[in-house]
């Protein structure tokens, strides 16, 4: 049974979300969703894409964050993208469906890789949200340290590392893990980041 407080918590999201400026522009400009324009804002202020980069995108689903980064690499780029969930194609992203958690999925992944190098990756994942913090918080630094599992293992020298992270117990020790590998380290939260929300993002450079 779902209950009162449950079912208007998610009226007020619907609400708000369809209100949402960005919403608005991301449907107004055919763009998969406004996590677009984090990524856009995040690249206007801190310079993240250059013409040929190769990127991998984690937790790419819709596809809006390829989408931005496709454009900003130009053809000589190359993105990866993976997601549990499924995306419409986009032309010129090599999308794998699962999670790169597992054994299989990681390794269609990184064969593709082949000699490869990689200038970026990014992950916008987040868990299935329960609205219970003491059960999503070690979910979310769970799938955070996945990430930078992957980023260590790919990244080139003065590779970015890109993740969305979330404020709460557990980010302190993956802030400091984050330090041992990587040489610069900046924490951010862009504007269209919605103000209650807890979510920051990192910047890291080899």
């Amino acid at each position: 049974m779902i209950s009162k407080k449950k079912t208007s918590s998610s009226n007020r999201w619907l609400l708000e979300h369809f209100k949402d400026q960005y919403v608005k522009e991301a449907k107004k400009n055919n763009i998969r969703s406004r996590a677009w324009f984090k990524l856009q804002q995040l690249d206007k202020s801190y310079k993240l894409f250059k013409i040929g980069m190769n990127v991998i995108d984690l937790g790419a689903a819709p596809g809006s964050w390829s989408q931005y980064a496709l454009d900003k690499i130009g053809k000589k780029g190359r993105i990866i993208a993976c997601d549990i969930l499924p995306i419409k194609p986009i032309k010129g992203v090599d999308f794998f469906q699962g999670d790169f958690r597992n054994k299989k999925i990681l390794n269609l992944m990184l064969s593709s890789l082949s000699d490869t190098t990689f200038h970026l990756v990014m992950s916008d994942m987040a868990p299935n949200i329960t609205g219970h913090f003491s059960i999503d918080m070690p979910r979310i630094i769970d799938l955070s340290k996945s990430a930078l599992k992957i980023a260590n293992y790919v990244l080139s020298k003065n590779g970015i590392f890109l993740l969305k992270s979330f404020q709460g117990e557990g980010f302190n020790e993956l802030y400091e893990e984050i330090k041992i590998l990587f040489a610069k380290i900046k924490i951010c939260k862009p504007k269209t980041s919605r103000t209650r929300s807890r979510e920051i993002f990192i910047i890291a450079t080899r």
